[in-house]
């Protein structure tokens, strides 16, 4: 049965469901679907959670949600799991985690696999995240793989960024300098009544510190949490409130609006014209020779790489031969 642009806007959580997986899928006919709804989104928060693993993130999600469904709000939660990469399989623990939100009807929780792909993100999950705006989600918590220190897609797919850190996951001046803290629109020292704790706060403090910020600029700030307790949480949800206010100012709402357009513009070309580009080398029989070709030395995949981009393979020869073997006349 065909899912109805009707239905995913009225909320209807078995065809936004039926929808994810088959744009997750990658079926034609949810892209074309996805296409119609796009122009009814742009109305959710969207609020994204990294760290490293063992930073407490799922717990951080559930405890916000518990907030969140607190004030009335309806919460969609893209939860991503990594990927086997000998099976291809996923866990999708998260969705184990959040069993107690599972009967709520106004919480939807979206496990995603990476597939392979990058970033902390699954390459579905900006769709993902589209269908749940447009089906009427107020709040979207997005929690990220949590494989280390380079999750840092996540910042350009939510409004307001948390990166979770926790005392005594090793050296924490190593941890300062990774790309991932770089992100950060609210820092949270969870798990706050360890031992380190001070510590690991006070050094996160002296780094947004060291930074150069011009006036007007958001300036991260550091807040302890015990998610396991619920304990700091109120005060982080008025820091996400405060950093909404923030971005929806007029002076930045047009810039950040803009940025965001771009970077769903950027993400679905790459993906569209790799796509293309594989497909059109495996439709003519190219892609396993210039891979061949590629491991003996033959040629170089940064040549091969201008020869796609500047669609020069309509005569394609690998190191100067057709498939065939004879050599390209010149012309």
């Amino acid at each position: 049965m065909a899912v109805s642009l009707k239905d995913v806007l009225g909320g209807d959580v078995r065809s936004a469901a039926r929808l994810m997986r088959d744009l997750d899928d990658e079926i034609p006919a949810a892209n074309r679907l996805l296409k119609r709804l796009y122009k009814h989104t742009g109305r959710a928060y969207i609020v994204g959670i990294t760290g490293a693993p063992g930073s407490g993130k799922s717990t951080l999600v559930d405890t916000l949600t518990d907030h969140l469904r607190g004030q009335g709000k309806n919460v969609g939660i893209v939860a991503i799991d990594p990927t086997s990469p000998f099976t291809g399989g996923a866990i999708l623990g998260d969705r184990i985690r959040m069993q107690k939100h599972a009967i709520d009807d106004k919480v939807f929780i979206r496990s995603l696999a990476t597939r392979g792909h990058l970033g902390g993100l699954s390459k579905s999950t900006i769709d993902i995240v589209n269908v749940m705006d447009a089906m009427g989600k107020d709040i979207i918590l997005i929690e990220t793989v949590g494989v280390g220190q380079d999750e840092v897609e996540i910042v350009k797919v939510a409004h307001t960024n948390l990166v979770v850190v926790v005392p005594g996951l090793g050296d924490d001046i190593q941890a300062i300098k990774a790309g991932i803290l770089e992100i950060a629109d609210i820092f949270v020292v969870n798990k706050s009544d360890r031992e380190g704790a001070d510590k690991t706060r006070r050094e996160l403090e002296t780094m947004v510190a060291m930074n150069e910020y011009r006036k007007g600029d958001w300036v991260p700030p550091v807040l302890p949490a015990v998610a396991q307790t619920g304990a700091g949480v109120a005060e982080l949800m008025e820091a996400i409130e405060g950093h909404r206010k923030f971005i929806y100012l007029e002076e930045n709402l047009g810039q950040y609006q803009a940025g965001k357009a771009r970077v769903e513009l950027l993400e679905i070309l790459k993906k569209k014209l790799v796509e293309k580009a594989v497909d059109d080398l495996e439709r003519h029989g190219l892609l396993e020779p210039i891979i061949e070709e590629i491991a003996r030395k033959k040629t170089d995949p940064y040549s091969i790489v201008e020869k796609v981009v500047d669609h020069s393979f309509a005569f394609h020869l690998i190191g100067g031969n057709d498939r065939t073997g004879s050599k390209r006349k010149k012309t």
